[in-house]
């Protein structure tokens, strides 16, 4: 029996030799391809007992006083790719947003600190730069010709493994994400570990086609479900945080549902398909344009809405203040609504903050152990104050005490603090070594902590 299942197994190689030669060979691409990606490491300060994810991130402020958490190196790791000789990186927000100190290190061994350029939590993309030029940059790739089953390849650094080399294929495109709802993702099967964040999704031309971002894991590891974000969604945030250092999206203020078998029936639709409008933001544009409740969008500025998730991405990617025809089905019938798309506000925890003035050596804000920049008009709308301050660097004694980056300091022993100038004023006026109270908000909750001045160096 052993014979003949041997002997069956060798006609069945010598009568397919061309399905084996049609078996996709890596070596190549990676060799020519190796060079444009880079190892992401970040180091950062952060105290001991930072509160987790669902504990109160205020918790720091009930220790008795005097009772400051021990400072901690938090390292991570991360990838990323080269798109200019001149040094910019893209990678993952999620790579680079915590970091006090980003070094670079290249394929050739040599290592670059790089400064983040621009960072969007909201599409997880960021842009980083590093000091030298003559580098070897990627070449971009059509998302548009993708295709699902098609052969694609990852570069990165899983579990800190410099240049590990995976593949796969493209399982799917256009997928939506919990919470993700403005990226449409291509899934593949590539095997994505920690560490592979950032990194570069190539097609067998050597292009890249997206970049590596999230899996779907019971273990924490691999499981055959990978998520990349599509390069030219992703190169369209860069641009725009190379331009401005910031991302601006279209909004229409509706909020949404799929439209089932049975919705579609009540509403004489003819299948499943659209944007159910189930609220409309009073004053928003779609109340001035006149949508109502009930009504179903169909089309976005031309482009159809297949299904729900389709239209968060159109809107978002439409440039605010443009004038689009919304196609909406009402009453049995479709019609035309001329709208004009506002604005989506900016997620003021994002890593791309607004830059403030620039600090300067011996400058008196340093007497805190902090930096700070002046918040916008829009950041104080959203936050519901009138004043204060953001918090853009923390060192030392302000480190210890629980103070983080991304917080606002609203007062200083009762003084409200309404500017970056008003408030390096308000600290001449303090004598050296003494303790004052900084009224800080995080999030919805407020509270004052003691810290004691410094003597204004760096």
């Amino acid at each position: 029996m052993m014979r003949i299942t041997l002997a069956l197994f060798v006609s069945l190689l010598l009568a397919f030799p061309a399905a084996a030669r049609d078996l996709p060979d890596f070596t190549e691409l990676v060799e020519s391809q190796a060079a444009t990606v880079v190892n992401i490491s970040t180091t950062s300060m952060q105290p001991a007992e930072s509160p987790g994810e669902d504990e109160d991130p205020f918790d720091f402020f009930r220790r008795p006083p005097g009772q400051a958490p021990q400072e901690n190196e938090v390292r991570s790791l991360g990838s990323g790719f080269i798109i200019s000789p001149d040094g910019y990186i893209l990678t993952n927000a999620h790579v680079v947003e915590a970091g006090d100190d980003i070094t670079v290190r290249l394929n050739d061994k040599r290592e670059f600190k790089a400064k983040v350029i621009g960072s969007d939590r909201r599409s997880d993309v960021a842009l980083i730069k590093i000091d030298t030029s003559g580098l070897h940059a990627v070449k971009i790739g059509d998302v548009g010709k993708l295709k699902v089953g098609e052969w694609v390849l990852a570069i990165g650094s899983p579990f800190g493994f410099d240049n590990t080399v995976t593949a796969g294929i493209v399982s799917a495109k256009g997928r939506s994400l919990p919470q993700e709802n403005f990226t449409p993702f291509i899934q593949t099967d590539v095997a994505i570990n920690p560490g592979n964040s950032g990194g570069p999704l190539f097609n067998l031309n050597g292009e890249v086609v997206g970049i590596n971002s999230q899996i779907y894991s019971r273990t924490g590891g691999f499981m055959g479900l990978s998520f990349a974000i599509p390069i030219d969604f992703a190169m369209d945030i860069a641009n725009q945080l190379r331009a401005t250092g910031r991302v601006t999206r279209g909004r229409i203020g509706v909020v949404i549902q799929e439209v089932t078998k049975e919705l579609a029936e009540s509403f004489g639709l003819p299948k499943p398909e659209g944007a159910l409008v189930n609220s409309v933001e009073k004053g928003g544009p779609a109340d001035k344009a006149g949508l109502e409740a009930s009504d179903v969008i169909l089309k976005f500025d031309g482009k159809p809405v297949t299904t729900s998730s389709d239209l968060p991405r159109i809107v978002a990617a439409t440039h605010p203040g443009s004038k689009v025809t919304v196609q909406v089905w009402r009453k049995g019938a479709a019609r035309d609504v001329q709208m004009t798309v506002g604005e989506l506000k900016e997620d003021r925890r994002m890593a791309g903050r607004p830059k403030g003035p620039a600090r300067k050596p011996g400058d008196t804000i340093s007497r805190l152990g902090m930096s700070f920049s002046d918040l916008t008009p829009d950041q104080r709308n959203e936050l519901g104050i009138a004043g204060g301050v953001l918090i853009e660097e923390v060192r030392g004694n302000a480190a210890k005490a629980g103070i983080r980056r991304g917080d606002v300091l609203l007062a200083i022993n009762n003084q409200d603090i309404k500017s970056v100038e008003q408030l390096n004023q308000v600290l001449g006026q303090f004598e050296k070594a003494r303790s004052v109270a900084l009224l800080i908000r995080r999030g919805d909750a407020s509270l004052y902590v003691p810290l004691r001045l410094g003597n204004g160096s760096n």
